[in-house]
């Protein structure tokens, strides 16, 4: 008989990226009591990773739990952008209920429609939470017409639609039912947790089944698997089997059993319907797969994810420069690492295409750099390609992925942005004026026209533009669209960058080397002003006599050098062009470096 677990809820967090959902948590878990008073902790705790907290963005959903009124309230943070789109999904599959967190004045944005989707479709109920209400700018009724115009177009149920309503400044930890009350605290959020997300139901004494949702893994105990059981009992020490995706069954004996207590892992004895927990003694499983029964195996549905839209070749670094900065360099180690990834990233996939090159596949050129960052950042040096696109054939055609993109950006460059997207095969399907001074405009643009277009939208508007990108489905391939319309300088020969040089270079297009810089043949030094590549001596110097002229004592004026950063870098390659990686410098390279041979 099904018995609801009225002491646990399992909730997810969902929103668009940087509406504040980790900053959320960290409020809940300092109001539920979980950190001592004098302990330290920083801000966004949940965001654990280097890379998270500089970029102040979250890449892998995280679990954490804390307690109220004797209830325990398991809290699943999830990313925003979609390319982390199978962390989502995953964290979706596991709770009960969901949190929709919206900006009081950004509104619902394609991330926002995306992770909302994908609640609605798991038949999960929301809460919406309006967030950031004390900015100058909040709007707050008509965000909540655009939620539930939202709701509608995403077809909801009329169940959906009759969701629970609240009001919150994250970053001060205060939620309120109403604009006008009083609260001070985030008690109206848990209180409305417990009354509107309902209890996991499950039979403990049916056959066991577990669906692993999440990967963690420990130096001390190996990997662990994250998930939530649905039906059964689950005890420490149990020999269990795990269904394989495959079909296979492979028995195994539960080493350790936890559960999540803020930042911390807590050992437990048994695990009942509801719980979400952490299990050791695993090795070689993967997420998806069902713990079950070892006599009576009852394994759950596979979880499906998105396929992967953007591939990038990985190869190894084969520069002059190679090996200089970095520890891992052979295609051995690149394997190694990538099979790594593979482990616990479900939405990257991996084909070997040469003995040392990778096509890496994955939701987003973002998701990509991410993984190219962390490697660098762990001592490997690799050379990655420009994105492609992942076509598909059907019934003849040739079909290609198209993304719904959702510019806001200043009224006076409104022009500018729709030249350029029209260019890129962009088409406009509405368009909103708030009356701030800024419209928000959507296109639907094929993939392939997005690759390189952040930083031009930038240049063009002044920095002033805010790009947002979703997955919107297939379209018929589009034709040729028009790539980087400049060409590179590249060095001639190798040797240490000279200011006279870069002097004499300045006028022929944009430096990206600083004075004194080592340099190689074929490496990319610059920006050509004029579409073709043009072959430069940026290492030669000044010839020094026994004569004086008068325009010797001239100071040279440098421009300073334009560094590109990593996803700067892979935008701005070209097909004949490699992105060159290394721990501590990223540089640009022609894939056949002698200029007679290219």
């Amino acid at each position: 008989m099904k018995i609801s677990n009225t002491a646990i809820r399992n909730v997810a967090i969902i929103a668009h990226v940087d509406h504040g959902k980790t900053t959320l948590v960290d409020a809940m878990l300092h109001q539920s009591g979980i950190f001592r008073d004098n302990e330290q902790t920083v801000e966004r705790v949940m965001d654990s990773n280097a890379l998270e907290r500089e970029r102040g963005i979250t890449i892998l959903s995280k679990i954490t739990g804390v307690t109220y009124q004797g209830v325990k309230i398991n809290i699943v943070d999830t990313p925003g952008h979609s390319d982390f789109g199978g962390e989502v999904e995953r964290a979706l599959k596991i709770v009960d209920g969901v949190m929709l967190l919206v900006d009081a004045s950004e509104g619902p944005l394609p991330q926002t429609r995306y992770v909302l989707s994908k609640a609605l479709e798991a038949h999960l109920p929301p809460i919406v939470v309006i967030n950031k209400i004390d900015r100058p700018d909040a709007r707050c009724q008509d965000v909540l017409n655009e939620i539930y115009d939202l709701f509608i177009d995403l077809d909801a149920t009329e169940d959906q639609l009759d969701f629970k309503v609240l009001y919150a400044v994250s970053k001060t930890g205060v939620a309120k039912e109403s604009l006008e009350d009083p609260s001070n605290d985030l008690r109206p959020l848990f209180d409305a947790i417990l009354k509107h997300i309902p209890a996991p139901v499950g039979e403990p004494d049916e056959v066991l089944q577990m669906l692993v949702a999440n990967l963690d893994y420990s130096d001390y105990l190996g990997r662990l698997a994250i998930g939530r059981v649905f039906h059964g009992t689950l005890n420490f020490g149990d020999t269990v089997a795990v269904a394989k995706r495959d079909g296979s069954l492979q028995t195994t004996k539960i080493t350790k059993l936890y559960s999540f207590e803020g930042l911390k892992r807590v050992d437990e004895t048994v695990g009942r319907p509801g719980d979400i927990l952490a299990i050791a003694g695993v090795e070689g499983i993967t997420i998806g797969e069902t713990v079950t029964s070892a006599e009576t195996p009852m394994p759950l549905p596979h979880v499906a994810i998105d396929e992967p839209t953007i591939a990038m070749a990985f190869t190894i670094n084969t520069s002059p420069f190679a090996g200089r900065e970095g520890q891992w360099v052979t295609s051995r180690n690149l394997r190694e690492r990538l099979d790594k990834e593979l482990l616990t990233n479900v939405s990257i996939r991996v084909e070997e295409l040469g003995h040392d090159t990778f096509k890496v596949m994955g939701r987003g050129e973002l998701q990509l750099a991410i993984l190219v960052e962390m490697m660098r950042r762990e001592g490997h040096e690799l050379a990655v390609g420009k994105p492609e696109i992942l076509t598909r054939t059907v019934n003849g055609k040739l079909e290609e992925p198209i993304e719904l993109l959702v510019i806001d950006c200043p009224e006076n460059f409104l022009g500018v942005v729709i030249e350029k997207l029209g260019a890129r095969k962009g088409k406009m399907n509405k368009m909103v004026n708030h009356g701030s001074g800024r419209v928000r405009i959507e296109f639907l643009i094929p993939s392939r026209g997005l690759i390189g277009l952040r930083s031009e939208i930038l240049t063009d508007t002044r920095g002033t533009a805010i790009m947002n990108s979703l997955f919107h489905g297939y379209i018929e391939w589009q034709g040729d669209i028009p790539t980087r319309p400049t060409g590179s300088l590249v060095a001639d020969r190798p040797g240490r960058t000279t200011g006279h040089a870069i002097f004499n270079l300045q006028e022929r297009g944009e430096i990206f080397v600083a004075p004194g810089a080592e340099v190689y043949e074929g490496q990319v030094i610059g920006e050509n002003a004029r579409e073709k590549d043009l072959d430069v001596n940026i290492v030669k110097e000044k010839k020094l006599t026994n004569m004086r002229a008068s325009t010797a004592d001239e100071a040279i004026r440098l421009v300073p050098p334009r560094i590109l950063n990593l996803e700067q870098a892979i935008e701005f390659v070209r097909d004949d062009e490699l992105v060159e990686v290394t721990p501590s410098s990223i540089r640009l390279r022609k894939k056949v470096l002698k200029s007679n041979q290219r």
